[in-house]
């Protein structure tokens, strides 16, 4: 049995302000179902992340830390991107003791997305072995 890739979901408020803002950092829609809009999928390359709508009482709940974390090629590239649509990081780039160059940015709903790519030549860096969990 392979496991071939795996999709984040995370609670907003609002899946259409969701989306635009998601589409600002290139991420591209792949369905939005509901009326209105209670459930979106956005890809950018072999990463999705789901929006669902949160019909609860009170605040989106939001997890502690990070909610989706993104290897990305060239994290200070990513960050110049963010930069040029207008996104705020919460925090500068920076080497983190588990080697990799990190950053993270807050999306609408306060749910924090990090992203970064390895300081080692290992390309799979931390989280994801050579082996991917075969075994």
């Amino acid at each position: 049995m392979a496991f071939n890739r795996a999709m984040s979901v995370i609670a907003v408020r609002d899946v259409v302000a969701a989306r635009d803002w998601y589409a600002r950092i290139g991420f591209a829609p792949h369905g939005t179902w509901g009326e209105p809009p209670g459930f979106c999928i956005v890809q950018r390359g072999d990463v999705s992340i789901a929006l669902e709508r949160w019909t609860g009482e009170g605040p989106v709940p939001k997890k502690n830390g990070w909610a989706v974390y993104i290897y990305v090629d060239d994290a200070d590239a990513f960050a110049a991107e963010l930069e040029e649509a207008g996104v705020s990081r919460n925090g500068p780039i920076y080497d983190s003791p588990w080697g990799m160059r990190d950053s993270a940015v807050d999306d609408l709903d306060g749910h924090t997305i990090a992203f970064g790519h390895p300081m080692e030549p290992n390309p799979n860096g931390p989280g994801l072995s050579s082996d991917r969990g075969r075994g």
